[in-house]
């Protein structure tokens, strides 16, 4: 699919951060957004709703629960077809604390969206997508997904989780389809933030980000299924 083709792609993640930006950014380039975010976000969901009217989408999906992400992608498929594109960016982190200092719920809680969550919106999307045998997979990673630092442990591992969860899936894909991990890089964000308080802000904003990330992301094809990519 040519760059600029119009396409419809699902987000994860569509509320704060990366994901506003690149809601934000895609229907400004005149593709279809359907988006998700969690229940915290319902009022920035009713926002997208008025600001992005069909046949954008957005819902309150909790995509850690494959009770509703099964529902919400039976209604995309049967309204909108099969996606160009998946974007799972969805995703939190732990507050910064030895491992062993972290509690259990916590700990499962980065578990169930950032690896579960994605693994859940794959299960009931992706089939559709093969039967066509188009289509591009973008799994958010991270520079803590191929490297690690102390204090956020579960966050690294869910994100090396994400590296060969998408490498394998890449294997399994027909010719034609790609599955990306794909660590988008420093930005000032408020999951940074809690990490590195305020020198996040010497790096980049999500609205200068998505001038050169949401580019990149629709110039991905079936070539690159499979490889660890950068934005920089």
């Amino acid at each position: 699919m040519a760059r600029n083709q119009p396409r419809v792609i699902v987000l994860t993640g569509a509320t704060r951060g990366l994901g506003l930006a690149m809601v934000e950014k895609f229907v400004e380039l005149g593709h279809t957004v359907l988006g998700c975010g969690s229940l915290r976000s319902r009022e920035v969901i009713e926002s997208l709703r008025l600001r992005f009217r069909p046949p954008h989408d957005f819902a309150v999906v909790d995509v850690s629960l494959e009770s509703q992400v099964e529902p919400w992608a039976a209604r995309l498929l049967s309204s909108h077809g099969a996606p160009d594109m998946i974007i799972n960016n969805a995703g939190v982190i732990n507050q910064n604390a030895p491992l062993w200092q972290v509690p259990s719920d916590e700990f499962d809680r980065v578990i169930d969206v950032n690896v579960k969550g994605v693994a859940h919106v794959i299960r009931h999307f992706v089939p559709a997508m093969i039967a066509c045998k188009t289509g591009i997979i973008v799994n958010f990673s991270s520079g803590w997904g191929r490297s690690v630092s102390s204090e956020v442990a579960p966050y690294c591992a869910s994100k090396w989780a994400i590296e060969g969860l998408t490498q394998a899936l890449a294997e399994e894909l027909p010719r034609g389809m790609a599955a990306v991990p794909l660590n988008p890089g420093v930005i000032d964000t408020d999951m940074l933030r809690s990490c590195w308080g305020g020198s996040a802000s010497r790096y980049p904003s999500p609205q200068k980000w998505v001038e050169h990330a949401v580019p990149f992301i629709l110039a991905l094809n079936s070539r690159d299924n499979g490889k660890p990519l950068t934005i920089k």
